[in-house]
């Protein structure tokens, strides 16, 4: 076999290979069959791109093709590098995991000033359970909080206080509202905003130029627009304000230099990454959001579905994943690393149909059978 010819064959996480070319039809003719507006999709063999393609579209009215510098909005994937910034203070000596974080702030956290009436901790003030709460718990998604206190069945709802529902750590709940707290704690102990610090100890080092957690000038006219399920124009917001929950924007080209920096760590047992990686609360809820949240079910008990810092983990015959999605109206992203393998993939769509072709995708490309679909609510198109 020539050597051009090996580095056309992308490796799965079996050890199987399979030929660049091929992969690019497959993703191609699910990309189009499901209404995907625009995708983009990197995959990672010992811990560097093997292949990186774009498909569709960056704007469905001006038939702009999508390519790996349009600036994507990039949802929850901001928690995942949030949970990597904190576990590099962790590392540092700066923040403790399981300190309190009313240790960190000057004022009690009800006290904690706010600029909108639906981000202060008021409510709390009648909860003394939020003196419980740690960095930990915010990064694996057990401090009791809500997603976002104002998201209802029935639609936001400004109105509505924010709850501890259950004993701090005791159970998973996703939260933004947690990831949000645990910044404001990281502010107070560093003295720091968030985009300094993840200027400083993320995106310069590591060469991302044109990822930010706020809109940036040099974004215009070089990002992707969202796009309903009729692949209608989502109109974009430009966050002014960082937020580790979900303000980042980044290109696909500048997030592989930050996944392939964490999966080469991985695989080289780094301690940040064993912190990061590392399951600290086992998951056995039916599905990750809505009524299945609630109801108990040992579907994932095979794969040991999990919570480390920010990111998902799961136990796999070819040793562990670790993984993160991403979603917002006009936006569905998914990736996912098996570090002892050194195989990897980032899957990027500004589409609302993208998550009905993961589930397809994440087997056809690199083997992984294992991502649990059903507890993400991937439901695969048609």
């Amino acid at each position: 076999m020539s050597a051009d010819h090996v580095l056309m064959m992308i490796r799965k996480i079996d050890g199987t290979s399979t030929p660049q070319e091929v992969l690019g039809v497959a993703v191609d003719k699910l990309v189009k069959e499901a209404g995907v507006t625009g995708l983009h999709l990197t995959i990672f063999n010992d811990g560097v791109p093997g292949l990186q393609q774009a498909f569709g579209l960056a704007n469905a009215a001006t038939g702009e093709a999508l390519s790996s510098s349009h600036v994507f909005y990039g949802a929850s994937l901001s928690k995942a590098l949030f949970g990597y910034l904190v576990a590099s203070l962790v590392v540092d000596g700066v923040i403790d995991l399981d300190v309190p974080l009313q240790q960190y702030f000057p004022v009690p956290i009800p006290e904690l000033p706010y600029d909108k009436p639906w981000r202060g901790y008021r409510e709390l003030a009648t909860d003394p359970r939020y003196q419980m709460i740690t960095a930990r718990m915010c990064l694996n998604h057990t401090t009791g909080f809500q997603n976002w206190r104002f998201l209802t069945p029935s639609g936001p709802d400004l109105s509505q206080p924010l709850r501890i529902d259950f004993v701090p750590g005791s159970r998973y709940q996703y939260s933004g509202e947690g990831i949000r707290l645990l910044q404001l704690a990281v502010a107070a102990k560093t003295g720091r905003g968030l985009e300094a610090l993840a200027q400083e100890r993320v995106f310069v080092p590591l060469g991302m130029e044109m990822s930010s957690y706020s809109w940036q000038t040099r974004f215009e006219g070089h990002y992707c627009e969202g796009h309903s399920a009729s692949q209608a124009l989502v109109p974009r917001r430009k966050r002014r304000q960082a937020g580790a929950a979900g303000s980042l924007e980044t290109t696909a080209a500048d997030y592989a230099k930050f996944f392939g920096h964490v999966l080469r760590l991985a695989a080289s047992g780094s301690p940040l990454t064993e912190l990061l990686f590392t399951p600290s609360v086992r998951i056995r809820s039916q599905q990750q959001f809505g009524p299945e949240a609630l109801v108990n079910s040992s579907d994932n008990d095979q794969i040991e579905l999990s919570y480390g810092l920010g990111w998902g983990v799961l136990q796999t015959p070819y040793g562990p994943g670790a993984f993160k999605e991403g979603h917002d109206e006009g936006f569905q992203h998914y990736t996912i690393m098996f570090p002892e393998t050194g195989v990897g993939v980032l899957l990027l769509a500004n589409s609302d149909n993208a998550e009905g072709i993961f589930k397809e995708a994440l087997a056809e490309t690199i083997g992984d059978v294992y991502t649990p679909w059903y507890w993400e609510g991937y439901w695969p198109y048609g």
